[in-house]
């Protein structure tokens, strides 16, 4: 009987209070879905959203004393809090609420960036009738809080299976809100495809390693793990083989949600296809987490296989050395040739990922701390970048509209993003303030001194030299003086050269218009001139759809700058201050991730 008798385990429920806050209220959101008014929901919803994010970041906080005094391990070693994973914890919180901020906002125009219902074929008239009916996507917030969770759990775990179930509690939602863009809607579409078809090649390939590792060793908990070939305690003995080859394909699983060479190539459309909210909140809080895993794999492991063979950790170095020299050629060359504002973003983001990879392969002492202010950096700066994105619109303006010199009201109809480079011309006289903030971000992420990019950069390239790398530290630097490049070419353009207005395309009379498909255009400027609905000034360029739509040749396209109703502006200003702070005075950040190198408990 005593033997049969079940003992329930003791869980630290604190310990586990950032991920149950957030969670939690991802599970709650799905609830109101069912139980609140419609006319209610959407307020309802951002609230819970941003409540869970704060609370959830405000429990890192309360902890972060405890945890640098004492590390834990929660359900026997399924969440390893050490102050690597915590700080992991907070700055995918703090990211997630900036992020979720910009995906809040409505434009002055009154809509946002998603589709009223966005399993709908584009061009069909269940999705014209949605749009007319004022329908609104608000299950995203929901999605927002799965994503979240997984990610901040995903930071957190020392059990590679619990990891694989939080690489697919964050990777399904994202699927879902990539192909759920108002415009552009085959484009979306068709990046949520290709980003679930490679992802799940990618989770294949990382379950595939946790078979492999747990075949070598019998246990699939890091720590176990390491103590395990260090004490020659192993079902399989003397194959180390496996060990490295399941550390090789877990590692291609996470460099696939980094975005590394030659991992990468999902990046520029999905970044480009999905809602520019959810691009940046992809863009920054995917990163953060997967970086945060990789951190805790490698260098875990790397303390059994440097029992099994020193060489073979060389080797692992090596394959992490290439990847980031690769990562760095691909996103600064490529990106340097770019004319879209977002596939320009996107390689910047892979150029990122060679950055830290060229500090994570020095496996340096300091390689923790490093890593985390390099993250809470560039994500501070992406999310600001792509709020900055939502706001420059194109605009099909009448005869006799006003000319378009600076923040307007919708004076004509508002369509999808500007995003071609040269549509950005002249936007510093027509927005300066934001073309000031916009500028800041790039600077930071080129790395330039007085911005956190310079100390995010310095403490990365640092890493490697501490590791015996200083070639690669070059290389890095080399790869920076390029990526400057394309940022100013940016900034040049802005602010510059004039501003063009840019004809519409000529078409037929209106009496002998025919439908046109917009789903996927070729340019911004021919969605610009056939992407919208039939609701005129009342629409924000709802759809991109077969519509029939009546554009005059006396009609043009100028590019405009539409106002924020709060949170996308909030949003910047926050990302602006942090930059500025983190680049004058990182002192005390940098004091709080240095504890982070009190990594194994």
């Amino acid at each position: 009987m005593n033997g049969n008798e079940f003992v329930a385990p003791e869980i630290d429920w604190l310990a586990l209070a950032p991920l149950i806050v957030v969670l939690g209220a991802g599970v709650v959101g799905v609830l109101l879905e069912a139980f609140v008014p419609a006319r209610a929901r959407r307020v309802t919803q951002i609230v819970l959203t941003l409540a869970a994010l704060a609370g959830g970041l405000a429990f890192v906080v309360y902890l972060w004393p405890q945890i640098v005094a004492q590390p834990v391990q929660v359900v026997g070693g399924s969440v390893t809090l050490t102050p690597f994973a915590l700080g992991a914890q907070g700055i995918i919180a703090l990211l997630a609420f900036l992020g979720v901020l910009v995906v809040a906002d409505r434009t002055a125009t009154g809509q946002d960036a998603f589709a009223p219902t966005a399993s709908a074929v584009p061009g069909t008239s269940y999705e014209d009738l949605a749009r007319k009916s004022g329908l609104e996507q608000t299950e995203i917030y929901p999605l927002l809080l799965f994503a979240a969770g997984g990610m901040m759990l995903f930071a957190s775990t020392d059990d590679l299976i619990v990891m694989f179930i939080a690489l697919e509690v964050l990777s399904l939602p994202l699927y879902v809100l990539c192909a759920t863009a108002r415009r552009r809607r085959l484009l979306s579409q068709e990046a949520a495809a290709k980003y679930f078809l490679l992802g799940a090649f990618a989770s294949a390939l990382f379950i595939f390693g946790v078979a492999l590792i747990y075949g070598f060793a019998g246990t699939v908990r890091l720590l176990e793990i390491a103590q395990r070939v260090q004490q020659g305690a192993l079902p399989l003995e003397g194959m180390s083989a496996l060990l490295v080859a399941g550390v090789l394909l877990v590692t291609v699983g996470l460099l696939f949600k980094i975005g590394a060479v030659p991992f990468h190539a999902w990046t520029p459309d999905v970044y480009t296809g999905a809602p520019t909210p959810i691009t940046g909140f992809m863009a920054a809080c995917t990163k953060a987490a997967a970086v945060a895993a990789l951190v805790e794999v490698l260098y875990r492991i790397s303390i059994g296989v440097q029992a099994v063979d020193p060489e073979i950790m060389r080797q692992l170095q090596v394959v992490i050395v290439v990847v980031a020299v690769l990562t760095m050629a691909v996103g600064t060359v490529i990106g340097s040739v770019q004319t879209d504002v977002k596939r320009l973003l996107a390689y910047s983001s892979i150029a990122h990922a060679g950055f830290l990879l060229v500090g994570i392969a020095g496996f340096g002492p300091q390689v923790q701390s490093s890593t985390l202010f390099y993250l809470l950096a560039y994500g501070i700066a992406t999310i600001g970048a792509f709020a900055v994105v939502t706001l420059v619109r194109e605009r099909r303006v009448t005869p006799g509209a006003p000319e378009d010199n600076g923040p307007v009201a919708d004076d004509g109809v508002v369509l999808g993003e500007a995003t071609e480079i040269a549509q950005w011309a002249g936007l510093g006289r027509k927005a300066p303030w934001l073309t000031a903030a916009f500028a800041l971000f790039l600077l930071s992420m080129a790395g330039i001194p007085l911005t956190a990019g310079f100390i995010a950069k310095f403490g990365a390239f640092a890493g490697a030299t501490s590791g015996g790398l200083w070639w690669l530290a070059v290389l890095g630097v080399l790869a920076s003086v390029v990526a400057v490049a394309f940022y100013l070419r940016l900034l040049v353009v802005m602010v510059f050269q004039p501003g063009t207005v840019e004809p519409a395309s000529q078409v037929e009379p209106a009496s002998r218009v025919e439908p046109v498909e917009t789903g996927v255009s070729t340019s911004s400027t021919s969605e610009g001139a056939t992407g919208e609905g039939a609701e005129g000034s009342t629409s924000e360029g709802s759809v991109a759809t077969a519509t029939k739509v009546q554009v005059t040749a006396a009609q043009r396209v100028v590019v405009t700058v539409v106002r924020s109703r709060g949170p996308a502006a909030v949003a910047i200003a926050v990302c602006a201050i942090a930059t500025v702070i983190l680049g004058v005075f990182p002192s005390l950040v940098l004091n709080l991730v240095a504890e982070a190198s009190k990594f194994v408990p």
